[in-house]
């Protein structure tokens, strides 16, 4: 059981800093999630196009551009 919260997440802080990246680790781990989330079926489905045009759309939503203003 943890008493002391604060210890604990200051310790693990200390941990992640301490930690060198390791890119071939870190590669094994998203394959591995990629490979987990195409055995459940989540991730890639049949047609890569189906919805696009939905990703399209937001995407022409964010980059709307203003006309800048003169005063500023």
């Amino acid at each position: 059981m943890i008493k002391n919260r604060t210890r604990l997440e200051q310790f693990e802080r200390e941990q992640i800093m301490k930690t060198k990246p390791d890119l071939f680790s870190n590669l094994k781990i998203v394959e591995a999630l990629l490979q987990e989330a195409r055995n459940l079926g989540v991730f890639s489905p049949k047609d890569p196009l189906e919805g696009i045009d939905v990703d399209i759309r937001v995407a022409n939503a964010f980059n709307v551009r203003t006309p800048v203003d003169e005063d500023f």
